[in-house]
């Protein structure tokens, strides 16, 4: 029986079985951004606006800044066949220390939100989808018909606070956003009334922070395209004693990987390998650094011969500490 292939890549002596054709996204389009958004404003809790009403001089230090909820819209753009808009709103998760005049922090908790647009290629399609995935809560949704229009996805880390302080309501904001509601999913995560509109007419202090995101932009539509087939994808981990009481912990343990870049992170003191003890692109895999087995050679016989100040035979000196590689 020949050796199944798996997946990736794969040799030159490869037996391809079929050509199938299968459903899946193409990216017709996509964009990288590394964004500073200076003095966004940040919508508290009741608790925390009441806090910087009391202490409008006090110290504020960044804490914490995590990616709730991210809304997309997705529009043709007018004069320009192939184009969409995608709309982005980011609601994020804000947490700040904040130091009084008797030096105790104060947690101020609230939600910040930006907005970006960007313009992107997605094609064009006129064929209008039908589907028979059923969706819960929803009559009848699965036979809805759509437009073929393409998909936005957004990748984004979570963002890095930069700065944040305590500001007069007249500070004019960089990234202002008007917020009318807060979206239920948003309200979850405080466990606490957001203040939209603090004090009378909206003249109470305010938070303002700093941000750095990175995301990525791109539009995917539904396509159909045949690709090579080898054999059909079988699972190869045996998970038929995990999580059973027979399994010994110890001996579980002993299978995990010593963790070595816990203790030596990337970009330390790490001496790099010795290259007179590698493999050998010229003259083979060289055998533990030890005595030459192949007898002399000579540059006639390779030309990347690899051969010790001895004639070849393991003795006299070598530059690369001492070792001899094997020759071809």
């Amino acid at each position: 029986m020949s050796e199944r292939v798996m997946p990736g890549p794969v040799g030159s002596n490869a037996c391809v079985r079929e050509a199938v054709c299968i459903h899946t996204k193409k990216v017709y389009d996509s964009c990288k951004s590394k964004e500073c958004m200076r003095d966004i404003r940040v919508y508290l809790t009741r608790q925390s606006q009441q806090y910087i009403d009391a202490h409008p001089d006090a110290s504020v230090k960044p804490r914490e800044a995590e990616l709730l909820f991210v809304q997309i819209d997705v529009e043709k753009v007018a004069f320009n066949r192939g184009f969409y808009s995608v709309d982005v709103r980011f609601f994020y998760r804000i947490e700040c220390d904040a130091y009084g005049t008797m030096g105790r922090a104060e947690m101020l908790r609230g939600f910040a939100v930006t907005d970006k647009r960007v313009i992107l290629f997605g094609s064009e399609g006129g064929a209008r989808i039908f589907s028979s995935r059923y969706v819960s809560n929803d009559p009848d949704i699965q036979l809805a018909e759509r437009a073929n229009r393409p998909e936005a996805v957004v990748e984004v880390l979570d963002p890095i606070i930069l700065d944040a302080k305590i500001v007069e309501p007249t500070y004019r904001c960089g990234c202002c956003c008007s917020i009318s509601e807060v979206p239920c999913c948003i309200t979850r995560c405080f466990g606490e009334d957001i203040d939209l509109l603090p004090g009378d007419n909206n003249m109470s202090n305010r938070l303002f922070v700093t941000l750095g995101q990175f995301s990525i932009i791109r539009l995917e539509r539904d396509i159909q395209l045949l690709m090579p087939a080898y054999d059909v994808c079988l699972p190869e981990k045996d998970c038929s004693s995990a999580g059973s009481d027979a399994e010994d912990p110890c001996e579980a343990f002993d299978r995990f990987a010593f963790p070595f870049d816990e203790f030596f992170p990337a970009g330390g003191d790490r001496r790099p390998p010795n290259p007179g003890c590698g493999p050998n692109p010229g003259c083979g895999p060289n055998p533990g650094c030890g005595p030459n087995p192949c007898g002399p050679c000579s540059p006639v016989q390779n030309p990347n011969h690899c051969c010790c100040e001895g004639g070849g035979s393991g003795g006299g000196s070598h530059p690369n500490n001492g070792c001899c590689k094997h020759c071809c």
